[in-house]
C-alpha cells in the first residue's frame, strides 16, 4: 500500500486493485480481512474513477482547418 503522504498514481491504484480482486477471488481470506480488502478496493475504484475523469477534462483535441492543417487546440467536450 502507498504511503499516506505520497500521491497514489492511477497505475499503482490499478495494480493494488488487481491484487485485491485476485485475493478475494481465491476465497482463502478470512471474513474480516475480506471486508477490509473490499473497502480498500472500493476506495481504489473511486480514486481511479476520479483520476480518469480529471484526465478526460484535460484532454485537448486538435482543431483542423479546411486545408487539413492544425489551427490550434480546443478543450474536449466530455459531456
Amino acid at each position: 500500500m502507498e504511503a499516506k503522504d505520497s500521491p497514489l498514481t492511477f497505475e499503482a491504484a490499478m495494480r493494488e486493485l488487481e491484487e485485491i480482486v485476485g485475493a478475494l477471488e481465491k476465497g482463502n481470506v478470512d471474513l474480516d480481512k475480506s471486508i477490509s480488502l473490499y473497502e480498500r478496493g472500493e476506495f481504489l475504484k473511486k480514486h481511479c474513477d476520479a483520476l480518469l475523469k480529471s484526465a478526460e477534462a484535460r484532454i485537448e483535441k486538435i482543431v483542423q482547418g479546411a486545408d487539413g492543417s492544425a489551427k490550434g487546440v480546443e478543450k474536449l467536450d466530455v459531456e
